[in-house]
């Protein structure tokens, strides 16, 4: 049983763990601290409502209807090439790294769902991947196997948020987010064109 969660826990890892729109946006929300808690806890949330989503068989529905995935790539690209500009604007503006104006709760809930559920790596890594591989250790222990995949998310969300907020201090200086927001804006390019091209 323990081999399951393990086994569960260190796939979860292995995936969130990659550099995306989502973590950016965790890692900058919480060199902010603006709304650390809610960013962390609705991308935990919709982590592991998508893993157990695969579980009970979605995965299997996504790769009926390729057309579904279609569609989120090509909007899951034209977001994050749009998130790309902003973060390239703003990083041309040492000044706005500092002055920027707080973003209400609201505004940062919509931007955490949208690079949530608009990217398509999103569904492929955890509801047909991720429950692939659950459903694969029959109908009782894949459970074993999403739980241990959803307390890596929950673990990697709130190290990256509440990390990142710890050495606010030291990395929240205008050259710093120069970088922050440049490297920022090259993976969400990057990830852009990979879907299109993908």
């Amino acid at each position: 049983m323990w081999s399951i969660w393990t086994t569960g826990l260190m796939t979860g890892l292995a995936l969130i763990i990659a550099i995306g729109a989502q973590n950016a946006f965790v890692l900058r929300q919480g060199i902010r601290r603006e709304h650390v808690g809610v960013v962390v806890v609705l991308c935990m949330v919709s982590d592991a409502l998508l893993i157990l989503g695969g579980t009970v068989g979605i995965g299997v529905l996504v790769s009926r209807f390729p057309l579904a995935l279609e569609v989120l790539k090509w909007g899951g690209a034209a977001y994050l090439a749009w998130w790309a500009v902003r973060s390239f604007k703003s990083a041309l503006k040492p000044s706005a790294l500092t002055a920027e104006a707080p973003r209400s709760k609201g505004s940062v809930i919509a931007t955490t769902l949208a690079l949530t559920y608009l990217n398509p790596h999103v569904y492929l890594d955890t509801v047909v991947l991720l429950g692939g591989l659950a459903n694969q250790h029959g109908p009782d222990a894949r459970w074993i196997f999403a739980a241990g995949a959803v307390v890596g998310s929950a673990l990697w969300f709130s190290a990256l948020g509440y990390g990142a907020r710890k050495l606010s201090g030291v990395l929240s200086s205008p050259r710093t987010w120069r970088i922050v927001d440049l490297a920022i804006g090259v993976v969400m390019l990057a990830l852009a064109v990979k879907l299109v091209l993908g």
